[in-house]
């Protein structure tokens, strides 16, 4: 069972939820946990003038996606910034490749979740990753946010991320917030929480399929 966590991030917020949704895949027996990152699309010198450079150093070793790897797995998480309440312009772009394995139906039946990272606590978290869902939707998969059952997502003793959607963690108006324990936790919970829909389901994929066909 392959699990893919697949992210864009920009001062490395992203990266760092990305780590812990890994995590809690990995926690799943027989899970194979790949994380990879989708192409920058800006040029140097626009992330040199945005001051992101260094923080893209602690990722930069990480494999770049193709949309090979979104048909290969059998679950894929996706985590995105949040720009004005909506995907990051990257990732978008690498969704907008994706006619190819939508026609095929590649990702039918396969399990998706998205986390995201907004810079206020209410910088459009929520409408990132219910617009970033009708995607997915799009593609037949079958969407997995980050149930109640973490109750940490209740908690409302300070600036805490979580939402029934998925994992979030709000990284502050400059980026000096970076994801708290409860956050990353979040995060980890929703990694196990897919890996688990997806190693119940994927036995039972190709069954599903022929019986639609019938």
């Amino acid at each position: 069972m392959k699990i893919l966590v697949l992210f864009y991030s920009m001062y490395g917020h992203v990266y760092r939820m990305a780590e812990a949704v890994a995590d809690g895949a990995r926690a799943v027996p027989g899970a194979e946990v790949v994380v990879k990152r989708v192409p920058e699309t800006l040029p140097r010198e626009v992330i040199e003038k945005m001051g992101a450079v260094e923080a893209q150093k602690a990722f930069e070793s990480v494999p770049v996606a193709t949309v090979a790897d979104l048909a290969e797995a059998d679950a894929v998480i996706f985590g995105t910034p949040t720009r004005f309440g909506n995907m990051a312009a990257q990732m978008r772009s690498f969704l907008d490749a994706t006619g190819g394995i939508w026609v095929q139906g590649a990702l039918v039946g396969k399990v998706g979740g998205v986390f995201t990272s907004t810079g206020t606590q209410h910088g459009g978290q929520e409408s990132t990753l219910l617009t970033f869902q009708v995607t997915l939707l799009h593609h037949g998969m079958l969407i997995a946010g980050l149930p109640y059952a973490f109750q940490g997502q209740t908690n409302n003793e300070g600036i805490v991320g979580g939402s029934p959607y998925g994992a979030t963690t709000v990284a502050g108006t400059s980026g000096e917030r970076l994801p708290g324990d409860l956050d990353l936790a979040g995060a980890r919970y929703q990694g196990k929480y897919v890996a688990l829909l997806a190693s119940s389901l994927a036995a039972n994929r190709a069954q599903m399929l022929d019986q639609m066909k019938a």
